[in-house]
């Protein structure tokens, strides 16, 4: 398995057999040997910084119903709200006081009758703050409104397929959804200029270890310039309520895979890592992860924001506790940057 960990770290790429071996090996040795192989080529790009986002969560309205979603459609015991124009940019300037320098409006998939907001947002983010990289998390568009967005000011997308698998697909999202539009949508972003993030859940409903394959091989194909990776977390509220979380130790082993693939993509260690245990933001760092996205909503709303259940907002993943974080990091020989982190070939 060393062998096929030292291949990965050479050449990129793996056969879909040697990556399937690799994601059912229990040995801890090899397992050690993965992560210190990732850590090492995440340091000789990225030295100990680790780069900081600030999450804006705008809305938790959203015209999807996805089975596995806290904030989907079908919620109704869920209070909604919606971010002000002025909520937005005093959002962006306390976390550009604090020195975030990548602002990520995230939200769920608005109508389009909000997509010209949208791009007045962007455009106001834009030119208060013109040193700043914009990130979008709004979900699926038409190339002509993801192509406003960008014009507007976007620099960066997120949008994670979820899983490649269409049989999987079809146990995550209700019938009107459609994995080919959502492969679509990547390609679109990534023809209009975006550097665009994409990834999966680990461990969502009825997933395989093939399917964890077939995704692998999917963001080995459209190299990605971001990859979110993090672990299923269920909502007591949808349909996945009594399904158990996405494993720790698959989701780490996959961050290393991936820094290995992509030696300079920008890879968060997420919030759903820091919510499957206290440490988890750590040793997704630990795994190859360089990015972490601390929330800079307004408390007020954040429990609101409930993708899933007991979601961390606060302390070390809040902006406000950016002293915490930065202690934390200390802790396992890494520190803040404060630059904006874009993706460099």
């Amino acid at each position: 398995m060393k062998n096929s960990i030292d291949k990965l770290r050479r050449e990129w790429k793996l056969s879909a057999d040697e990556y399937k071996k690799l994601l059912l090996c229990e040995d801890v040795e090899i397992l050690q040997y993965l992560q210190e192989q990732a850590q090492e080529v995440a340091y000789m790009h990225f030295g100990n910084r680790i780069f900081i986002r600030g999450l804006i969560e705008i809305t938790n309205r959203c015209r999807n119903n996805c089975y596995y979603c806290g904030i989907r459609k079908g919620n109704r015991d869920i209070p909604r709200y919606e971010l002000t124009h002025e909520e937005i940019l005093a959002c962006c300037r306390e976390g550009y006081q604090l020195g975030f320098r990548t602002f990520v409006l995230q939200g769920g998939e608005f109508p389009e009758v909000k997509d010209n907001w949208i791009t007045e947002i962007v455009a106001a983010i834009r030119s208060s703050f013109p040193d700043c990289a914009i990130t979008l998390s709004l979900g699926e568009k038409s190339r002509e409104v993801y192509e406003r967005f960008f014009q507007a000011g976007a620099n960066r997308y997120l949008l994670r397929h979820e899983t490649y698998n269409e049989e999987h697909y079809r146990v995550l999202h209700p019938e009107e959804m459609s994995l080919t539009r959502r492969l679509q949508c990547l390609d679109w972003l990534k023809e209009i200029g975006y550097q665009v993030g994409t990834g999966i859940m680990v461990g969502s409903p009825q997933q395989t270890i093939d399917h964890l394959v077939e995704d692998i091989l999917y963001i080995g194909r459209f190299q990605p310039e971001m990859i979110g990776i993090g672990p299923f977390l269920p909502h007591r509220d949808t349909p996945f309520a009594a399904c158990l979380p996405g494993n720790m130790e698959l989701t780490l082993k996959l961050l290393s895979i991936f820094r290995l693939m992509h030696p300079t993509a920008l890879i968060p260690s997420t919030t759903a890592l820091a919510t499957l245990a206290p440490e988890g933001r750590e040793r997704g760092i630990l795994a190859g992860a360089n990015v972490v996205m601390p929330n800079l909503s307004p408390q007020s709303q954040r429990k609101n924001y409930s993708l899933y259940d007991n979601k961390a907002s606060l302390g070390a993943e809040a902006a406000e506790g950016l002293m915490k974080l930065e202690e934390r990091l200390k802790r396992i020989g890494y520190e803040i940057s404060k630059e904006r982190g874009d993706y460099k070939q």
